[in-house]
């Protein structure tokens, strides 16, 4: 049987694109038949360390070639890949390695203090990725240059079907307890060929990656789609406005996918006005609507953007926008991608509504995920009774199929592209002294779209200002998922039923 897995993309690309770069990452170039060779070491020697079909390898890093090998090593040995991010905390971390089982851990050195705090209740095999800045303690873990080098390439992979699992990506939700979405190796596939298609992507492409590999959108909509069709990944460790201006002058970019808070920071740089960004012939904005004074910037130098809508759950795109469609729907998030399709549903009333109707977006397409990883009560309530996946977004569709997304039913705030559930902040605030209610809200921020803003109630004798709020909070989450401000009521309004009235808050607050 032949592997429909995506562990054989680059071996077999190794053969029709030799020689060609597959990554450039700190100036130097990784062919893809360099990749695929790493790519079967590395894959030897997980498996000399017990690494088998439907083990669990956990990576915890920054963008590197490291990530990469550990994805598609993983997959060739039918394991499952679990990129972690690396902006949480300890506890959030080894909750998720706990959760999904890890059996080992590739992290980078750079991380260290980070990684022993999240396995120490744990202990997974431990390989760590060196850094000229920071070397590792090779009596306590294994080196990942040296295992790299010094391993037995792997000749005879695992026969891997589409529906086999290939990631466990944890996402966040109305319970506040972060799930497991289980992406197969089909999900994985079909995402990857919707982006070759709704966005031009070919072997000329020179695919620049700022945004977090561990981030579904970097990984699905850039890295993918661009080593499956041949093109070159252009990645970065991090994103500085500056390097990534420079880097889209330097290594001759085209194209390019962030958030809005990307595009605005770059363009406050002061590098802008003089960097030359004249490669670029595609620029993809996805988590919110980009702001008309950036929009105009970038018009203004013969650039125009194209967008997007998709979470986790769907691999994550389901409808992409043509740049030259957006300025005829500025509000639109765009068409339903090519093997994809939406529906939507009154939430209400239950029935299926047409164009110009509201209700939830219900999606469908071989990019949907198979279900959370051990969590069949959670995997039941994301499908409809005929198989389509609920959003929880609430969504309406004009005449031509262009979807505008009008509310998040899941109560989600998105902050400089990263996504923050209101409930997992709530439930940390109660964890403070003295807290007897609690709300999250998102309010507007010029620098990254919209920031968590805390709204409390206190028991008698107890008070609770900013400061101390974020210092509690500081070791349960991620920086990004805190507020910084806060506001302290009497009571929080609410519904007959007892539900916060965010939209009372927002008024109020917003």
């Amino acid at each position: 049987m032949i592997s429909q897995g995506i562990g054989s993309w680059i071996r077999r690309r190794a053969v029709k694109s030799r020689g060609h770069a597959a990554i450039v990452f700190r100036d130097e170039a990784l062919p893809y038949d360099v990749l695929a060779d790493r790519i079967d070491r590395l894959a030897g020697a997980l498996g000399e360390r017990g690494v088998a079909r439907g083990s669990r390898v956990a990576y915890l890093g920054g963008n590197h070639p490291s990530f990469v090998e550990t994805l598609f090593a993983a997959a060739r040995l039918g394991a499952i890949f679990v990129p972690l991010n690396s902006r949480l905390s300890a506890p959030e971390l080894e909750f998720q390695l706990q959760d999904a089982g890890a059996e080992l851990l590739i992290s980078a050195a750079t991380l260290e203090p980070l990684a022993a705090a999240a396995t120490n209740g744990i202990r997974p095999r431990r390989i760590v990725v060196a850094d000229a800045e920071q070397p590792i303690d090779v009596d306590a873990h294994e080196d990942y240059e040296h295992v790299v080098t010094a391993a037995t390439p792997l000749t005879e992979p695992d026969a891997v079907a589409q529906d086999d699992p290939a990631l466990i990506l944890y996402t966040s939700g109305t319970t506040g307890r972060p799930k497991g979405a289980i992406l197969t190796h089909g999900n994985l596939t079909w995402n990857a060929i919707n982006a070759i298609v709704d966005y031009d992507v070919t072997s000329a492409t020179r695919q620049l990656l700022i945004s977090p590999l561990f981030h579904v959108a970097s990984l699905g909509m850039g890295l993918l789609p661009a080593l499956l069709k041949g093109a070159t990944v252009l990645l970065q460790e991090r994103f500085i406005p500056a390097e990534a201006l420079h880097a889209i002058e330097r290594l001759r970019a085209t194209a390019i996918s962030g958030v809005p808070t990307t595009y605005q920071l770059m363009l406050d740089d002061p590098a802008w006005a003089t960097t030359d960004i004249s490669s670029l012939q595609s620029m993809t904005c996805g988590g919110s609507p980009v702001p008309a004074r950036v929009a105009e910037a970038y018009t203004a130098r013969g650039l125009a953007f194209s967008g997007g809508y998709g979470m986790t759950e769907t691999s994550p795109g389901v409808v992409s926008m043509p740049p030259w469609y957006a300025a005829d729907h500025p509000n639109a998030a765009g068409l339903a991608h090519f093997f994809t399709a939406f529906r939507i549903r009154d939430t209400e009333t239950g029935e299926l509504v047409g164009p110009g109707g509201r209700g939830e977006i219900e999606v469908t397409g071989p990019n949907v995920f198979s279900g959370y990883w051990q969590r069949q009560d959670a995997t039941a309530e994301a499908f409809t009774g005929d198989g389509w996946f609920r959003t929880g977004d609430i969504g309406a569709a004009d005449d031509d199929g262009f979807l505008t997304i009008v509310d998040r039913a899941k109560d989600m705030i998105i902050s400089g592209g990263e996504n923050i559930y209101a409930v997992e902040v709530e439930q940390a605030l109660f964890g403070i002294d003295g807290v007897t209610g609690a709300a999250v809200i998102g309010v507007p921020s010029e620098r990254w779209g919209e920031v968590p803003h805390a709204i409390v109630t206190l028991a008698p004798g107890y008070d609770l200002d900013a400061d101390r709020m974020v210092a509690v909070l500081r070791a349960q989450l991620a920086g990004y998922k805190i507020p910084r401000t806060l506001s302290v009521v009497d009571d929080l309004p609410r519904t007959a039923s007892g539900k916060v009235q965010k939209a009372t808050l927002r008024e109020l607050f917003g």
